[in-house]
């Protein structure tokens, strides 16, 4: 049994995101949680926002208590990016990117 939350478009780089992600992979789903709450980084929130909606997905779909949930696929990927402009000294313009990422977060039940 497996549950799926996909977010998109995310406005953080997806290198930002994965030093979070790699701290939790694989890791039962309340440890999970406490890890990310006292993570100093924005992207936690935004790790533990897709957490919570994966737990509500397997509660929903299959009836599943979050204790029996582990983590068992976990990743970010680049999206777009924005290319925007920053003016500089004698009217020249810096190129500036603002890059967004997808983050993609299964859970599956311990039992396999």
């Amino acid at each position: 049994m497996e549950a799926k939350a996909r977010q998109t478009d995310i406005k953080m780089t997806a290198r930002k995101l994965r030093r979070v992600i790699n701290e939790v992979r694989g890791k039962a789903v309340k440890e999970a949680q406490d890890m990310l709450r006292f993570m100093p980084y924005f992207a936690a929130r935004v790790v533990e926002k897709n957490l919570k909606a994966a737990i509500a997905n397997a509660r929903e779909k299959y009836g599943v208590t979050p204790e029996v949930l582990r983590i068992s696929e976990i990743f970010a990927d680049e999206s777009v990016t924005y290319k925007r402009a920053r003016t500089r000294a004698q009217g020249r313009m810096y190129s500036r990117l603002k890059r967004t990422s997808h983050l993609t977060l299964v859970v599956s039940d311990t039992k396999k």
